[in-house]
């Protein structure tokens, strides 16, 4: 059995208000930072994990190294994790494009596995770009704990996919900053989830 814990980077300015964040390269802010620790607390704290794999993008990078560094495991880029392209989309607030687009940001909210962005890429290329870092995961590490730190949208993808889940699903799922999803992948295809988006180890920072 695989134990994959999957989580997503720490704060980031333009979350909210919301834009097409993307491959735009973000720093994390102080409350990411912090976000970042505590996830690697609650992760040292209960699982051994043997390896960290991220998107390229620093804001994953960042956030993986922390987990890794309080481990003491290795951590490294696997592209198949990098986020979505938004293409002509990037960096523009939600509210820009549903004033200048307004059909096609409806598509995208009730529709999104029929959008293909400007310039970028649809959910079905984020599906295909997951699915081979699942199985990098799968392959090298039977009976072994992983930790995975990718984005919003790359982790509703590899959700539905190991919960056998059409893209059309992909607004039931929420995924906070430095969030937690445990789910569990036997060597026979089974997989058993353990939670989704587990927020819990960041209470304490949201009283602060």
């Amino acid at each position: 059995m695989t134990r994959i814990l999957l989580t997503r980077h720490g704060h980031v300015d333009g979350i909210h208000p919301a834009r097409f964040r993307g491959r735009a390269e973000l720093p994390l802010t102080a409350r990411g930072l912090a976000q970042a620790d505590a996830l690697a607390a609650r992760i040292a704290a209960r699982w051994k994990p043997v390896a960290v794999y991220t998107s390229s993008l620093q804001r994953c990078v960042v956030t993986g190294d922390r987990v890794a560094e309080v481990c003491g495991i290795p951590a490294s880029v696997h592209d198949g994790m990098g986020d979505i392209d938004y293409g002509a989309w990037q960096m523009r607030t939600h509210a820009e494009i549903e004033q200048e687009s307004p059909d096609a940001y409806r598509l995208w909210r009730r529709a999104p596995h029929l959008v293909r962005f400007p310039g970028g890429e649809s959910l079905q290329d984020v599906v295909a770009r997951t699915s081979n870092a699942l199985r990098l995961v799968l392959e090298r590490h039977a009976d072994e704990t992983v930790v995975l730190v990718g984005h919003d949208s790359v982790n509703r993808a590899l959700l539905l996919q190991l919960l056998d889940q059409p893209l059309s699903a992909y607004w039931k799922l929420a995924q906070d900053p430095c969030t937690l999803n445990e789910v569990e992948v036997f060597a026979a295809g089974d997989v058993k989830v353990g939670f989704i988006n587990d927020t819990s180890h960041l209470d304490h920072l949201d009283r602060g």
